[in-house]
Formats: C-alpha cells, structure tokens, sequence
C-alpha cells in the first residue's frame, strides 16, 4: 500500500476572460496549495474495475460520491493507465471551492508518474494545477499552469455546510451578464444568486475579523489572510509545488 497527500486549492483571485464556442470559461486566476489534505491509500492491482472508495473524519463512507464515469479517481487511473484500490480519507468538503476531487485526482496521477498538465485538464479543469501545486498563475480553461514563487502564508477557511455546484454557478455568472467581482473572484456575484444564504456567513467572518472576505473558486468556502480559529473554521498554510518538495 502506498500512502498520498490530496493538498487543497485555494484560489486567491479569479478573472472569467471569456466564453469558448464549446461553453467553457477561460480565466485567469491565482491558486496556491495548502495543508488541508486528503489521504489516499493505494493499492495497485494487475486486473479487474478501479476500486475507489471516499470515507469521511470518522471513517464512515463519504456522502455523495459520484458514481464510476465522473469520478475524478476513477478518470484519473484511466489518464496514467493503471489499476488500483484507492481508499480517500476525507478533509476536504466536497462543493465547496478547494478542489478536492481534483486534489484526490491529481494524487493519483503523481503515484502514477504522469505529469501532462494539459491532459490532465481533460479529466478535470483543476487537476492540472493540483497536479503542480505551490502558487500558480492558472490560465486557459485551467491547463495553462505558469509557476509563481512560493509565499509561505496563512488564511482562515469559513467552511460553509453547503455544497455549490460549480456548473450552477457558472450559469448563473451568464444569466448575470458577466460581471466582475469586487474583492478579486468574478465568481462571488453567482454563487451568492445560486445560494443567498451564503452572505449571511460571508457576513459573520467580516463582522469578527475586520476584514473582507473572498470567496474560494466557485465557493462555499469563504477565506480571510490570517489566523482567526472559531466555529466551522480552519486555519491552513500555503504549501510549496510538490515539486519544490522532492528538490528541497
């Protein structure tokens, strides 16, 4: 069995640049690692079906895992061509901004050795970056992945007990005419149209900390610079690209 860190994506800010024939949006954005994982356990095997099962902190099976075709595991063995049972032991919330399928899927291709960015894009438009790791600036539809110098950081996540679907929330930034988000993510104005309760929490992480919080990829995670533990929070580091790990 071989043991894999999943590190979480924060994005830290998001620009939409455009709209592709196919419906896909291009942006521009800056995302960094950070210490908030996920665990897989993998066991290659030499036949059968991949084996992929999620389970969550206290170790019962993990609600709303996608079926076969779309999970990112699953895919993510397809890509590299190989088998194995992966057990993922869950800390990231699922919907809720910080890639966590894409970390899980990414995980599996560097067990693998596959390091094609832009291929890996196709299974998944975070997965290229999840992929790098460290600090990025994340262009394309996300497999334009151009390294920035590692910033050792500290944010506080508001872990909102609600799941956004980042195909919604898209749709929703279209029914809206396109518009630009004032604290740095385009997406802020569509996902609070796709889940008004989250302003309330957006609210309640300014009220305490004094400051404006953002809103992590297409949310529900709300973050703030700094460390503010309290209730549904969790305070995380910015990590460097796993590459910089193996060299270091």
């Amino acid at each position: 069995m071989i043991e894999a860190l999943a590190p979480a994506k924060l994005t830290l800010s998001l620009r939409i640049t455009g709209v592709r024939d196919d419906g896909y949006h291009e942006i521009d954005a800056e995302m960094a690692t950070l210490d908030l994982c996920d665990r897989l356990e993998i066991r290659p095997s030499s036949g059968g079906a991949a084996d992929v099962r999620m389970l969550d902190a206290a170790g019962d099976d993990f609600p709303a895992v996608p079926p076969a075709a779309g999970n990112l595991v699953v895919r993510a063995l397809a890509l590299a061509g190989r088998r194995a049972r992966v057990t993922v032991h869950k800390r990231i919330p699922a919907g809720a901004g910080l890639g966590g399928g894409s970390a899980d899927a990414a995980a599996v291709l560097r067990w693998a050795g596959f390091t094609d960015t832009v291929r890996a894009a196709s299974i998944g438009a975070d997965v290229a970056f999840c992929l790098s790791g460290g600090r990025a600036r994340v262009r394309g539809i996300g497999e334009v992945v151009e390294p920035l110098a590692y910033v050792r950081e500290q944010y506080t996540l508001l872990l909102v007990p609600l799941s956004c679907s980042t195909a919604a929330v898209y749709a929703a930034w279209d029914e809206l005419g396109g518009p630009a988000g004032p604290s740095g993510n385009d997406l802020e104005a569509a996902a609070l149209r796709v889940a008004p309760e989250l302003a309330a929490w957006r609210d309640e992480l300014g009220d305490s900390t004094g400051q404006v919080p953002r809103l992590a990829g297409s949310g529900s995670t709300w973050f703030v610079a700094g460390a503010h533990p309290g209730p549904n929070r969790v305070v995380a580091t910015t990590t460097e690209s796993s590459r910089n790990r193996r060299e270091g």
